[in-house]
């Protein structure tokens, strides 16, 4: 003879957790945002939970683990939209996190073959450092990388990984370049703006990065810079294609959130190294 179960009228906040596959935090959540009804209380003002509280619970586990959002449900609940526009909804989540997957395991791949941070960079510029040997390309670099990336997107960055393919491989441009950043580093708080020496450390950079711009033309990488751009193009029509979101800020923007803690002195270096900059490329053009 089997023994005789009924089942109860009402069950705790827990109970009704513990049988929806859920938690009383999720459970509460669903009241606040008026997903499920907030059932009354029992005489020690605890909330109770009946037959249709369970269904609902158990509706929306299902629809949870479909990739349904809340917003979603509770306007199926509601009947405020049709089903096909919910579920419309439901479709361009579901191919916009397959992209972002996809994007993800590209980006785990490249990690193991160059097995640096490197890997974690856009493809283009990936591709453009992948074939240097190791240790190459320094931490510094990635960092300036990175930022780049951040600010003018993968396309800026790629061209800018000239210059380090240019300093990896010829040693003169790339102790000049150690000296250079350890006289900017020189400039701290103590320098004043207009030191002579601020002046001379410009007209050293700018001569440096002529030296960079010719050593760039003579390995031809111009010419490769010129095929980045049929290449960005490609990726970037993929990319709005599948919804990608462009983040990126403007340069002016960067200037105002990026921190970089420089000098009056270091800070009046870079400007007039780009005043002289500008000022040969006025003459060459």
């Amino acid at each position: 003879m089997y023994p005789s179960v009924t089942p109860p009228r009402e069950v705790k906040i827990g109970d009704a957790a513990a049988f929806a596959g859920t938690t009383p935090r999720a459970i509460r959540h669903y009241h606040q945002i008026g997903l499920l009804p907030e059932p009354g209380r029992g005489g020690d003002g605890r909330r109770r939970y009946g037959y249709d509280d369970m269904i609902r619970l158990l509706w929306i586990r299902k629809m949870s683990e479909a990739g349904i959002s809340l917003d979603d449900m509770r306007a199926a609940f509601d009947e405020a939209r049709g089903i096909e526009d919910v579920l419309g909804r439901l479709e361009e989540t579901l191919a916009a996190q397959e992209a972002a997957i996809k994007r993800q395991r590209a980006a785990v791949q490249r990690l193991r073959v160059v097995g640096s941070p490197l890997g974690l960079l856009s493809p283009l510029v990936t591709d453009r450092l992948s074939h240097l040997p190791s240790g190459a390309v320094r931490p510094s670099d990635l960092d300036a990388l990175l930022v780049t990336e951040r600010i003018f997107g993968p396309l800026g960055a790629a061209l800018q990984a000239s210059v380090f393919i240019t300093l990896a491989t010829h040693p003169g441009l790339r102790a000049e370049a150690d000296r250079l950043d350890a006289a900017d580093a020189a400039l701290d708080d103590t320098v004043d703006p207009h030191d002579p020496r601020v002046e001379e450390l410009a007209a050293q950079h700018c001569a440096h990065h002529k030296a960079l711009l010719q050593a760039i033309e003579a390995a031809g990488l111009d010419a490769a810079e010129e095929k980045l751009f049929e290449i960005y193009d490609a990726e970037a029509s993929g990319e709005e294609a599948s919804g990608e979101d462009d983040a990126r800020m403007s340069a002016i923007d960067a200037v105002t959130k990026m921190p970089y803690g420089f000098s009056a002195a270091r800070t009046r270096c870079i400007e007039l190294t780009a005043q002289l900059l500008a000022e040969e490329f006025s003459a060459g053009s």
